[in-house]
């Protein structure tokens, strides 16, 4: 049978506000455009694998309403299987309100509607067929404990769990041991470095990419499993093993930074579904193909098919990746499909 990326998670109609700069506190600011769009993390994560080139399961909720029926056919004309959508009685879909200041840099406004109605019976009906070698991608736009419900059930069929912690988790309650591969940014990362006890950098101070590179190598000890950290424009770090490897971004002008995460992280797990081993080759791809999706408007439109990649993947070979840091410890990549 052909490997699936599973996607639990969270499916959201983007009303995109493009503004000169953020509103003040008690200021108003005009728009100069309005863009309705299909979004949320579960959902763009899941046409971010597809357009990688996965067979992509979504599992999700959304409301009676033509907001619904935007991302049903957004989801479905990208490819990912939508049998496992389920339409929620007596809400909304899910809305952001996304507001784009020149430079692409976002803030988002969240009304949950019909993924707070996501259930544990709706995530074991479309996790029934998962199986070893498939993957399970979740995040936290959903209730927290039918993610860790998601989670437990996948590993008991033997499936790769990959958790993106977004947005940064309140208590430990979905960081189980269930987890193989965590992704997360920056301040998500410190969120869950404080709620696993692993929040001390303990080398004495030699930077920030040391610091970083710290307090992934200690999160992934703490929750023994893969850790990778998004910086941005700085790149990301993964522990592989005992080492902690640096892998630069691709510098592109953002025009719209709303998907670049889910980009990353749909691209990333369509490549471990597809048994890639070279983790840091893996996090190149996943890099190059953010860096095209900031420079285009919208969240799930914004996102490139593998083949439009190629020129910005040529720019991240030429930066190559650094070692920085070795100690003892730590989770093999190897154990992203071992792991019991």
């Amino acid at each position: 049978m052909p490997t699936t990326v599973f996607v639990v998670g969270s499916l959201n109609a983007d009303q995109l506000l493009e503004v000169p700069a953020f509103p003040a506190a008690g200021e108003t600011v005009l728009a100069s455009d309005v863009l309705i769009t299909a979004g949320g993390k579960g959902g763009n994560q899941a046409v971010a694998a597809s357009r990688a080139g996965a067979a992509v399961a979504m599992i999700g909720a959304l409301g009676d309403d033509a907001h619904g029926r935007l991302v049903r056919r957004a989801l479905t004309e990208s490819g990912v299987d939508t049998g496992w959508v389920v339409t929620a009685d007596g809400t909304h879909t899910g809305t952001a309100v996304v507001a784009v200041e020149a430079g692409g840099e976002n803030r988002i406004i969240v009304a949950s509607g019909a993924n707070a109605r996501l259930t544990r019976r709706d995530v074991e009906s479309g996790l029934a067929a998962a199986a070893p070698g498939d993957l399970v991608l979740l995040q936290l736009e959903t209730p927290v404990e039918v993610v860790a419900h998601a989670a437990r059930f996948a590993k008991e069929r033997g499936a790769t769990v990959v958790l993106n912690a977004a947005p940064a988790p309140a208590d430990a309650g979905c960081l189980s041991a269930d987890i193989d591969l965590l992704v997360v940014n920056e301040v998500e990362m410190r969120a869950v470095a404080v709620l696993v006890g692993a929040d001390e950098t303990g080398t004495g101070g030699r930077g920030e990419d040391r610091d970083t590179a710290d307090t992934v190598l200690t999160t992934s000890r703490a929750l023994d499993c893969v850790v990778v950290c998004t910086t941005g424009a700085d790149g990301a770090y993964v522990n592989t093993g005992d080492r902690v490897v640096h892998i630069p971004a691709v510098r592109v002008t953002a025009v719209d930074t709303t998907a670049a995460g889910d980009t990353y992280t749909g691209y990333l797990a369509a490549a471990l579904a597809r048994g890639e081993s070279d983790l840091p080759a893996a996090l190149a791809t996943a890099s190059a193909a953010a860096a095209v999706t900031v420079t285009r408007r919208g969240a799930m439109a914004s996102i490139p098919y593998a083949d439009e990649i190629g020129e910005a993947h040529a720019i991240s070979d030429t930066t190559g990746t650094t070692d920085t840091t070795c100690a003892t410890g730590g989770t093999d990549i190897n154990e992203l499909t071992t792991k019991g």
